[in-house]
């Protein structure tokens, strides 16, 4: 088997075949490559890799189509026939010098995101996930390639009957979604030979054990049917040869029948078990605390899908599998609006978008809209809108809480003092944790209200009346929860809102902070990447940044018995506070200056008997919690305050789980147009162009010979 193995592998590269099997994959990945991820700077070479998809129906007929119809047409096959070596040797043999000549390729290709870290930072798992199933996906079309060369002793029909099988295979799941929108016994048989959507979770940053096992089962199957193929023409039709075809004939059915078993088995297995998500931001995985969420979930849940399973959206699709398989209380049904196209109007009276979700408990429902499981905004570039993050955890198990508690908190912003109103990402924080934000003027109550689970304060612009400040101190004594940001543009002179702070022993620096330490501010000294803490009230926000232009500090007690402080920003000893920023000649220190490091971010909580029974946090900044500053960071402000607020409206049963958006970002590689040019044109045109030379000179003096 190895001699065979050698000389099949051998004799591909004396002639043209395997140099341009080699030269055509390069060059149209590199055409792809350039494009992709060296002139537009992609980080991922998953936009390459999916971009040539179609190729193997071009190159893989050309690589297999002499494999065996060669071997017919000479009459050399009747030495397959009488060699002491086994058929199904002879074939694997056959098989894996073609399946070497596509990892030469592959091995090429598996150089480029080395490459690019040259230029930034590459999601190296994203991409080698990418560059395994191609890899996959091209051995399956080399083994029906391969079943096909058998079939027939000419080399044109080998080639064509081969496009037409991977042909078939590449638009299965189109051709299928055209008999039944909704699935049936029957597409899910024809889809076992949908070449394509395996590759799909190894191009979208998930290691597919399904897709692996789909891959190896088909191209095992393949093999078999070559060698059965072959071992076909040694029976002649006689009574005594009959039951030997018979019995092949039957082995055959019962190989292509366990192949389509086991990967229907394998396809009904938890997606949290056949599918490890690699992608940099864990798009596809459920974060801890919709896990506890759904580890205690106890009522029945339904999440309707408008759309129909072949046409509904990949990636929401896959984190619904990981829903319904984490819990057995959630079920997922998808209705095609072709066929039901009134359904929706069952729990809503707003139009909403194809691919919309409703989850459904009982009587309580909740729509979450299409366009709210994806983050958007424009690029000012192109002014086109660009898909920046992935909300589809955070909307659903906001959903979940929702249908399935029957209590809504209710969280307070206080107004009539000049407070920011929170808008954007900072009022979908509130949304998402399925709270109720009412405005609050405490010149219209006589107290905070009772039902109030926290009260913001979101950068007042003037001073409290003795009244106001006297009913906020009144709900912390009793153990409320209250959230401050500071205002560095507020009077001076604001005693009475100086006095809810001191309520918990808390006091406000003066002055504006300037950071002296250039790793800790962006552009600007003013404009702070301030020290995290690791904390309940800072668990999203992990090893990223925080943004906080335009802050103050805050300053504290030691110790206290009575209240915990726990620090949640900080700057560095460099920073000074500016007594007068307008009129500062330098950001350095200058007299009349406090000298850091400074508190910028605090979390207070009041305890009694070991239980907490009130908790402030003070925030530096209203800008903190600005859409402007969360943008800079890609969300990690509003995770952080919607961790607050989780602590904040948290319960004996659950607390509020607020997931934050998954970002889409990588960085943007950065290449010169000359680097660009240069790598490009290399694996473009030069590469393949010397591969084909090289197997044009090896054809040519083998056959002066």
């Amino acid at each position: 088997m190895t001699a065979i193995l050698k000389r099949e592998f051998k004799s591909y590269f004396q002639n043209i075949i395997g140099w341009l099997y080699l030269a055509a994959t390069l060059a149209l990945y590199g055409l792809y490559f350039f494009a992709y991820n060296l002139n537009f700077g992609y980080a991922k070479v998953s936009y390459s890799i999916n971009a040539i998809t179609f190729l193997v129906l071009i190159t893989v007929p050309v690589l297999t189509m002499r494999s065996l119809a060669e071997e017919k047409k000479s009459k050399t096959d009747q030495l397959i026939l009488t060699a002491p070596v086994s058929v199904g040797k002879i074939v694997l043999a056959k098989y894996l010098a073609m399946a070497a000549v596509h990892t030469a390729a592959m091995l090429l290709i598996a150089a480029t995101p080395l490459l690019l870290t040259l230029f930034g930072e590459v999601p190296l798992a994203e991409s080698y996930a990418a560059v395994l199933g191609f890899w996959l996906y091209g051995l399956l079309c080399i083994a029906i390639g391969l079943f096909v060369s058998s079939l027939t002793e000419s080399q044109v029909i080998s080639a064509v009957l081969t496009f037409v099988f991977l042909f078939m295979g590449f638009m299965m799941s189109s051709v299928t979604g055209m008999f039944s929108s909704g699935g049936n016994i029957l597409t899910k048989i024809l889809n076992c030979y949908d070449l394509v959507t395996p590759l799909d979770s190894f191009l979208d940053g998930c290691l597919s054990l399904t897709g692996i096992i789909y891959y190896a089962v088909a191209a095992a199957l393949f093999l078999f049917l070559t060698a059965q193929s072959i071992q076909k023409r040694r029976f002649t039709v006689s009574a005594k040869k009959l039951k030997t075809g018979v019995f092949s004939a039957g082995l055959t059915a019962i190989a292509i029948a366990l192949a389509v078993v086991v990967n229907l088995f394998a396809a009904e297995l938890p997606s949290t078990v056949m599918e490890i998500d690699v992608t940099s931001s864990k798009l596809y995985s459920l974060t801890e605390d919709t896990k506890e969420l759904l580890k205690d979930l106890k009522k029945d849940v339904t999440i309707y899908v408008i759309a129909s399973e072949e046409s509904a959206d990949t990636t929401v699709a896959e984190t619904l599998k990981r829903y319904e398989d984490s819990s057995s209380y959630i079920k997922v049904e998808y209705k095609d609006p072709a066929v039901n196209p009134n359904f929706y109007q069952q729990y809503t009276e707003e139009s909403i978008s194809m691919g919309s979700l409703i989850a459904v408990c009982g009587e309580i429902s909740k729509v979450i809209d299409y366009r709210e499981l994806f983050e958007t905004e424009v690029d000012y570039n192109t002014y086109s809108q660009q898909t920046t993050g992935y909300d589809g955890e955070g909307q659903v198990t906001s959903a979940l809480q929702y249908v399935t508690n029957e209590n809504m908190p209710v969280v307070y912003q206080l107004a009539g003092h000049g407070e920011t109103e929170l808008a954007g990402n900072f009022a979908k924080a509130v949304e998402k944790a399925n709270v109720t934000i009412k405005s609050l003027n405490l010149l219209e109550e006589d107290a905070v209200p009772k039902d109030a689970k926290a009260l913001i304060i979101n950068g007042p612009a003037s001073d409290f009346s003795g009244d106001d400040a006297d009913k906020i101190k009144a709900y912390m004594k009793d153990g409320g929860n209250v959230l401050v940001t500071l205002n560095y543009q507020a009077k001076e002179d604001m005693k009475n809102f100086a006095s809810v702070l001191s309520e918990y022993g808390v006091t406000q620096v003066k002055g504006l902070i300037a950071e002296g330490s250039s790793g800790q501010y962006y552009q600007n000294p003013f404009y702070l990447l301030p020290d995290v803490a690791s904390s309940a009230y800072t668990s999203s926000v992990g090893s990223n940044y925080i943004f906080a232009p335009y802050v103050q500090g805050v300053s504290y007690p030691e110790s206290s018995e009575e209240i915990t402080y726990t620090p949640l920003l900080t700057t560095s000893d460099s920073a000074v506070a500016k007594a007068d920023a307008s009129a500062a000649a330098t950001y350095a220190f200058e007299e009349g200056d406090t000298k850091g490091p400074f508190t910028i971010g605090l979390a207070a909580e009041q305890r009694k008997d070991g239980e907490i029974t009130g908790r402030l946090v003070v925030y530096g900044s209203s800008e903190i919690i600005s859409d402007s500053a969360d943008e800079m960071v890609s969300g990690t402000n509003s995770g952080m305050f919607a961790d607050a607020l989780s602590n904040f409206v948290q319960t004996e049963d659950a607390s509020a789980i607020v997931i934050p958006v998954k970002s889409y970002h990588t960085a943007q590689l950065v290449v010169t147009a000359f680097l660009g040019r240069a790598i490009g044109l290399s694996i473009l045109i030069l590469l393949p162009a010397l591969l084909l030379l090289a197997g044009v000179v090896i054809w040519a003096k083998r056959r002066r010979r």
